[in-house]
């Protein structure tokens, strides 16, 4: 899991080759003006989720990870809190691993929060399970996804 500022992106550019344009991506486009729902970037390789949503607070917040795709995850409006476990620690899968959706669902709680605010990112691997939304206030998300086999 990493953590940082947007102002600092390029930074991370050299460990995947799907970072690159979605920083890019991210850099050019007013992304508050996007409508909610999925946008292509890359065909499936790189794609964008705006949502609108609503946070659920930590004791409702799920577990969750991926397996063909890294989420970078931006706050463009609110804040968003997430819980952080790594997947190696989950043990009791709460839903079987949905492939139509890339995303498997755990029992538990997360080991560590962060705060995502306007202006910072974070970039979830296979190997990080989160739990978005748990804060309580509104918040607009842009989610990326990157296929972790840029090759499709």
């Amino acid at each position: 899991m990493i953590l940082d500022l947007l102002t600092s992106a390029h930074r991370y550019d050299a460990l995947h080759p799907g970072f690159a344009p979605a920083f890019d991506f991210i850099s050019r486009t007013d992304l508050a003006k996007l409508a909610p729902g999925r946008h292509a970037i890359d065909g499936d390789r790189l794609y964008v989720g705006i949502g609108d949503e609503q946070g659920c607070g930590q004791a409702a917040a799920r577990l969750e990870a991926h397996r063909r795709y890294i989420d970078i995850q931006c706050a463009v409006a609110g804040a968003d809190e997430i819980g952080w476990r790594p997947l190696s620690a989950c043990s009791k899968v709460a839903a079987e691993y949905a492939a139509d959706r890339d995303i498997v669902f755990f029992e538990g709680p997360p080991e560590s929060w962060f705060t995502l605010r306007p202006g910072a990112f974070t970039i979830l691997f296979p190997e990080d399970a989160h739990a978005p939304l748990a804060g309580t206030g509104a918040v607009r998300k842009a989610v990326f996804k990157v296929a972790l086999h840029w090759n499709l």
